[in-house]
């Protein structure tokens, strides 16, 4: 079994070769660089190491993943036969993506990787800008620029090739840092004369001339609270502090039982948001709502129960649990399949072993309509159901003749029952011709408002109260308020 040795040529200068790397290659003729364009590199020719590099991959591949894929590739092919070494820039463990690759194919195709330790370009980068990362500092690659920001950590962007790259970058942090916060662009760092420090705002970053692979850009986080964008956290932090010692006396008071009024209207908001096709409100409504699932999972945590972070994983978890027919093998060609699916999943999560344990899983808090709703459909999953919307109807009619039968008997329990039953099969038949019933009587109670006020605003015009008004004369303006509605 053969070896691989991986080497990091350090930041730049050849002060930071380490005196392990430089032995190593000077021992052997197998040395093989992913680049040549690295300053140390005249350094290792002019103490005769020869070597071998990949860059012209750089110019055959379309993209710098299929290079460092060629890379890899050719490695693997050649350490196959012979002991080789691998140089890379700055250290192997920062932003090298072809090491990690490796590391994956050495387990694969059986051949052992040693590593030689290596400065990398983040000490050299720290030394020039004087800072101490103990504090917090993530480094995020240039040219895989699709993470979050976190604004209140410093943060380091590594090869900021050119310029393209650099507007790239700018946009999207554009996203989160105000247009004018200073940032600073470093070229060779640690360099002797080739280092290049230039302070700057971020919406001139793609406006300097020099940048090439041996650029970083470090921004510094943001101390203040106003910012562009905000993340989970900062809400839940937030929270924390209305809830805190100085916080706001009625955050500090709620409970779980105290917020139920709050989570269900805020969900209705969302709905009439969405009634209204409003998406500036929608948006605002949401968020209402969001602060309600964000004030339940703070009060949890404060008893040490579960926290955001357990919420957000279990609904994660949930998802990915609940669709096998995504993240699994199971087939689910049509909406009904993937229901089924869902239900099935959901039964063996829960551990329901009859339809009736489902039945009772059904919120009580539940509108009773949609309660109703949803108990007739899971009966249908076991055939319990008519065959026909006719049939469904008919039970309709039998429920209403059972009731007047009852009316006026002054047994008050015996009519609830009856009112019930008629208002069930209603629903039954909502369901039947695929009507939200609680969507349809939102509906009615809506045209009813509209109606009545037509009636009153006549009312008014004609110095009349309705109170005044008989029965017959209001009833005539609701029968112009229907023919006036449908002009």
């Amino acid at each position: 079994m053969h070896t691989l040795t991986i080497i990091g040529l350090g930041p730049g200068s050849r002060e930071y070769l380490t005196l392990g790397a430089f032995e190593k290659m000077k021992q052997t003729n197998k040395v093989y660089l992913r680049t040549n364009k690295h300053p140390v590199v005249s350094f290792l020719e002019s103490e005769g190491i020869c070597y071998e590099s990949f860059d012209f991959f750089y110019e055959k591949e379309e993209n710098f993943y299929k290079v460092y894929e060629s890379v890899v590739n050719s490695l693997v092919d050649m350490v196959q036969s012979e002991n080789i070494i691998y140089a890379v820039p700055g250290s192997p463990f920062v932003a090298e993506n072809t090491v990690q690759m490796l590391m994956k194919e050495a387990q694969k195709n059986k051949f052992l990787l040693d590593f030689i330790p290596s400065v990398s370009f983040i000490e050299a980068l720290l030394h020039t800008l004087r800072k101490d990362p103990i504090t917090g500092l993530k480094i995020i690659d240039g040219l895989g620029f699709d993470e979050q920001i976190d604004i209140q950590t410093d943060t380091i962007i590594t090869q900021v090739y050119n310029q393209f790259v650099a507007s790239q970058i700018k946009l999207k942090l554009m996203e989160y840092y105000p247009d004018e916060h200073p940032i600073i662009v470093v070229h060779a760092a640690g360099i002797p004369n080739e280092e290049k420090i230039q302070n700057i705002m971020l919406y001139e970053l793609d406006r300097i001339p020099w940048l090439d692979y041996l650029t970083s850009v470090y921004i510094p986080k943001i101390e203040g609270r106003i910012r562009k964008k905000y993340e989970l956290k900062d809400l839940m932090k937030i929270m924390g502090r209305l809830r805190g010692e100085d916080g706001c006396p009625w955050d500090k008071e709620q409970t779980h039982e105290s917020l139920k009024p709050h989570l269900i209207e805020e969900a209705y908001e969302v709905l009439e948001a969405l009634d209204q096709e409003d998406m500036v409100l929608l948006e605002e409504e949401l968020g209402d709502l969001l602060l309600q699932v964000a004030f339940h999972a703070l009060l949890a945590s404060e008893k040490e129960e579960f926290d955001m972070d357990d919420v957000i994983k279990g609904i994660c978890t949930k998802l990915i649990y609940r669709h096998p027919h995504v993240f699994k093998d199971v087939v689910a060609e049509s909406k009904d399949d993937a229901i089924k699916s869902w239900e099935d999943m959901k039964r063996k999560e829960k551990n329901i072993k009859t339809y009736t344990q489902g039945l009772r899983r059904i919120p009580n808090h539940l509108p009773s309509l949609i309660k109703s709703y949803k108990v007739q459909g899971k009966a249908k999953e076991v055939g319990f159901d008519w065959d026909r919307v006719e049939d469904a109807l008919k039970k309709v009619e039998e429920e209403y003749k059972e009731l007047l039968e009852v009316y006026n008997t002054g047994e008050n329990e015996k009519i609830k029952e009856e009112v019930g039953d008629l208002l069930f099969a209603v629903v039954n038949v909502a369901r039947f011709l695929e009507i939200n019933p609680e969507i349809a009587l939102n509906n009615t109670v809506e045209k009813f408002i509209s109606r009545f006020s037509f009636i009153e605003e006549n009312a008014i015009k004609n110095d009349r109260k309705l109170e005044e008004m008989s029965l017959e004369e209001m009833d005539e303006l609701w029968n112009l308020a229907k023919i006036h509605k449908k002009r």
